[in-house]
């Protein structure tokens, strides 16, 4: 999933949907920087959680 992301695009957490959107700030291997509407930057590991893209934002 990684390698679909790219700093700028958005992005949901499955399994924390109360961070609401989140937006892509770096991508380094496997692992995502994303900041948060509600949780702020968080570094997500896409070997263990799949992001959901928000397209068209």
């Amino acid at each position: 999933m990684a390698q679909l992301l790219e700093p700028g695009m958005f992005v949901r957490h499955p399994a924390q949907p109360d961070w609401g959107l989140g937006q892509v700030q770096s991508v380094v291997g496997d692992r995502v920087t994303v900041n948060f509407e509600e949780a702020g930057k968080v570094v997500v590991d896409t070997r263990v959680i799949n992001l959901d893209w928000v397209p068209g934002l």
